[in-house]
């Protein structure tokens, strides 16, 4: 197909040539130009021809002439060429030193070049992370400074890198004053909502989290997996946070009005539950707690939730034992939830129950919790010799996790029961 086109394509060509060929055979023209004395006279397509020619001339004298000029800057160390390609260096040399942690050459040269830069943002702000990294916190201010004054345009980056440089240094008073500027100015800016939520977060000022939240879910400031973990969060350390001057009738009613501002969602998350039914434990309101799990435990089973509900006294003890006992069926290998069972064993005052739970918790997973659990029962039972030995394992345990991890993520508590008496059965 390809040579049916090129074989059309000469034809066409030659005909057009021919018939060009005929045309000026048959039709020569002419062309005069007189000017005082001057006088040129030619055929039409002659002058045509001398007129191409002059172009063509006229073509190949401007590519001479751009090619000595290249030739020169080539050559010429001082030719704007030359400075372009020694600037250019000499920032990648200088971004290069910054990456690599060569925080002094880095400043040095980054901030030579801005100096001498028309658009010198990106360089200023490069000396100043060095200078910062440097502990030069006023160099790195003072560049700040002059990149704003060469560049009040970019107030917005200067300001947010100024800002994550002083909340780096702990400046976190001046942070949020830079940044709250900001967001007065910029309200609607992602990153300044960003800045703004790490911040809060920083400070533990989780309810300033939680008002910023609507706006970074507007401006879609946090991708949407993101958000809910820091509304998740905020949450959780908002309710482990709050503080009442007492347990009396106004506790209750701050924590429920502050559980109502929850989504049906997020009160529906088990971290969640648990932290607030701990703090209505907290406040002596083990019955509406107790009530609370029950209903999340028949709706979705959850291991954390399962053992919290073994430290919590219902208005029901024999309702309570028989509804975990109804979960055990499904989650015969839970640990956590025979721990309850043990636990809830001994509200009921089956302490032989009680025992074969423990024991059989223990088997499943070595914890500290199940180990005082079943010491403290043992002691009563007169088997003081294993129940010091558990103790000490349960003491060994809790040394090991506590040295494992740097923060506890959830209370750790046990159950304070009343104890049989040796021989009671």
């Amino acid at each position: 197909m390809k040579r049916v086109y090129l074989l059309l394509l000469t034809v066409l060509v030659i005909g057009a040539l021919a018939l060009l060929g005929l045309a000026i055979s048959e039709h020569q023209g002419y062309v005069l130009f007189a000017y005082k004395g001057f006088r040129y006279e030619s055929t039409l397509w002659a002058f045509v021809l001398l007129l191409a020619a002059v172009v063509l001339a006229l073509w190949l004298l401007r590519v001479l002439i751009r090619a000595l000029l290249v030739s020169v800057g080539l050559i010429n160390p001082w030719s704007r060429l030359h400075r372009e390609r020694r600037v250019r260096s000499a920032s990648e040399h200088g971004f290069q030193e910054l990456i690599e942690g060569r925080w002094s050459k880095a400043q040095t040269h980054l901030s030579r070049i801005a100096r001498n830069e028309p658009r010198p943002l990106i360089h200023y702000l490069g000396a100043a992370r060095a200078a910062h990294n440097l502990e030069h916190y006023q160099e790195s201010d003072a560049l700040l400074e002059e990149a704003l004054q060469r560049q009040p345009n970019a107030e917005l980056a200067i300001a947010l890198t100024h800002a994550e440089l002083q909340l780096a240094r702990g400046e976190i008073d001046d942070a949020q004053q830079t940044l709250q500027v900001m967001h007065e100015r910029h309200p609607h800016n992602p990153q300044v909502l960003r800045q703004l939520q790490q911040l809060y977060a920083t400070r533990g000022d989780w309810q300033a989290v939680l008002k910023l939240l609507p706006v970074l879910r507007k401006e879609k400031a946090l991708a949407p997996a993101e958000l809910m973990a820091l509304e998740r969060r905020a949450w959780r350390e908002y309710l482990l946070a709050l503080e009442f001057d007492d347990a009396g009738d106004g506790a209750l009613p701050s924590l429920a009005q502050a559980w109502e501002r929850l989504s049906p969602n997020l009160r529906g998350e088990p971290e969640l539950l648990a932290v607030y039914a701990d703090r209505l434990r907290a406040l002596g309101a083990e019955p509406g707690a107790e009530e609370l799990l029950h209903k999340a435990l028949n709706r979705e089973y959850d291991g954390r939730l399962a053992r919290l509900y073994g430290l919590l006294r219902g208005r029901d003890s024999a309702r309570q034992l028989q509804a975990a006992e109804g979960w055990l069926k499904h989650h015969p290998d839970d640990a956590g939830l025979l721990l309850t069972l043990g636990r809830l064993s001994l509200h009921n005052q089956l302490w032989g129950k009680a025992r074969d739970y423990f024991e059989t918790s223990l088997r499943l997973e070595r914890h500290p919790e199940t180990c005082a659990e079943l010491a403290r029962l043992l002691a009563q039972l007169g088997e003081v010799e294993r129940s010091n030995r558990l103790f000490q394992e349960g003491l060994g345990l809790l040394d090991r996790r506590l040295s494992g991890q740097a923060v506890s993520v959830a209370p750790v508590t046990t159950a304070v029961e009343p104890q049989p008496t040796a021989g009671r059965g």
